[in-house]
């Protein structure tokens, strides 16, 4: 962290939804998230929230919340929270683009892959068992 200023390094809570079958989410979360190079730090402060410290030219909290709102995580939507993340998504942006990094569209596809195979262990409501040609039919 000695070579990266400090302007970069962005300290952010990430707040999950408290309504969710998986209770832990942020346990879940913490897992997938202490093995992506990008993320320096993770902190688990309460079974629905993360302390995440990362680096702004290297990743955003947009993107992180997008992988793992495909991940089948769901965050907190309270007012409070929304205006929060709509706030730091700006202002990430805006450092990104002063700073000249280039957007990261996705994850690197070794983080992707480790989501993945992490989602597909656990048990959860969002598969459906029935053959393809049966799922037309409903």
């Amino acid at each position: 962290m000695a070579d990266r200023p400090a302007s970069t390094l962005k300290v952010r809570d990430l707040r999950f939804c408290p309504l969710h079958p998986n209770p832990d989410q942020a346990e879940s979360a913490f897992q997938l998230l202490a093995r992506l190079d990008t993320v320096m730090g993770v902190v688990k402060e309460s079974t629905t929230c993360l302390v995440l410290t990362y680096d702004v030219t290297e990743i955003t909290l947009a993107e992180i919340e997008d992988a793992l709102t495909e991940l089948g995580f769901h965050l907190d939507n309270g007012l409070l929270c929304r205006l929060k993340r709509a706030l730091y998504h700006f202002t990430e942006e805006n450092e990104r683009a002063n700073h000249s990094a280039q957007p990261v569209l996705r994850m690197p596809s070794d983080a992707r892959e480790a989501f993945v195979r992490q989602y597909q262990r656990h048990r959860h409501g969002c598969r459906d068992d029935r053959p393809q040609h049966w799922r037309e039919y409903l």
